[in-house]
């Protein structure tokens, strides 16, 4: 491996096979922070940020760092860069409103040619963002925080060119974890995990598998199930088109539109489908009866919306097979 050296820089690896084996040697070190530690990759990526930033590859590692899913740099690196940049005249921290009760963090970025840019971190600005008294830095080192914060949001808009975009790792920090994923508990009925359609916009005509598959996951959570309970029978017979249930002569109930009865209909399946008292084998005669009983309805619904309710039908009778099993 050949490695190049300089007076400020210390060994770069000059090709990118040369940087790989580097990174590996440097994901070896117990030198390195924990976060590199047996992953080359992220020490490759980390190197080449801190080149596009003018940093060495053990700088790059000591201050960039991937928090919460974002690449970031620590705000004392990161004001370091900015000073050292020939478009920087100057930077002005200070806290104002010391010994009342919204006390704040101002930082100014003077950037040659350019008007300077101030910005301000408050109390009252870390308690809306619901970062006030939050353990951590925020309890140990209040002022420090603000400080980062008001750094962050000057040196980001005056200099984001010397940045390269990243945030302040102090920021970053405070993000909720986007990789980390959400727990979740199995629900007792797989009948839990079917979604309930929810009415979409679906284009008259179309044979776009895409905008089909799109119109198909727009879903809301399910409600509970409900006793279904019937139209009275009054001898008035209205006007629209009927929701059959199977063996009552008495519709179930009618609708002045099939967008309407659509909706209806789903919602009747749904609580078919989740009466809990019955035998998963029951509801899922049930399902099917309730569809031929409404085949004729269904059958004069635009075809593409139909898909809809076919699935919604196949996903409700495989997770009612589920449960039995």
């Amino acid at each position: 491996m050949n490695l190049v050296t300089t007076n400020n820089q210390g060994f770069a690896p000059v090709t990118l096979d040369e940087a790989m084996r580097f990174s590996e040697m440097l994901a070896k070190s117990s030198m390195v922070p924990k976060q590199y530690q047996n992953k080359p990759e992220d020490v490759l990526v980390a190197v080449q940020w801190g080149k596009e930033l003018g940093l060495a590859p053990l700088q790059a590692l000591q201050n960039i760092a991937c928090i919460n899913g974002k690449p970031s740099v620590y705000g004392d690196a990161a004001l370091a860069l900015v000073q050292a940049s020939p478009l920087c005249e100057g930077i002005e921290e200070r806290m104002e409103g010391e010994g009342t009760p919204n006390p704040q963090a101002v930082c100014v970025a003077h950037r040659k040619g350019r008007k300077p840019v101030v910005a301000t971190f408050s109390v009252e600005d870390a308690k809306r963002a619901g970062l006030w008294g939050k353990q951590g830095p925020w309890t140990s080192y209040p002022k420090r925080m603000l400080a980062m914060r008001a750094r962050g949001f000057a040196l980001r808009d005056a200099f984001p060119d010397v940045l390269k975009g990243l945030i302040s790792a102090e920021e970053a920090a405070d993000y909720p974890d986007e990789a980390k994923p959400r727990p979740t508990t199995k629900p007792a009925n797989p009948l839990d995990l079917v979604a309930k359609p929810e009415p979409v916009a679906i284009p008259a005509q179309t044979s776009d598998p895409v905008i089909i598959e799109a119109a198909l996951i727009n879903t809301v959570e399910p409600t509970e199930a409900e006793e279904l309970q019937p139209l009275p029978d009054d001898g008035v017979q209205p006007v629209g088109y009927a929701l059959l249930v199977p063996g009552k002569e008495q519709p179930f109930s009618f609708h002045q539109s099939l967008d309407e009865w659509q909706d209806a209909y789903e919602d009747l399946a749904d609580k078919t489908a989740r009466a809990g008292k019955r035998p998963a084998r029951e509801r899922m005669t049930a399902l099917k009866e309730l569809r031929v009983a409404n085949e004729d309805t269904i059958a004069r619904i635009d075809q593409v919306k139909r898909i809809r309710h076919t699935a919604s039908y196949t996903q409700r009778i495989k997770a009612l097979g589920a449960s039995q099993g």
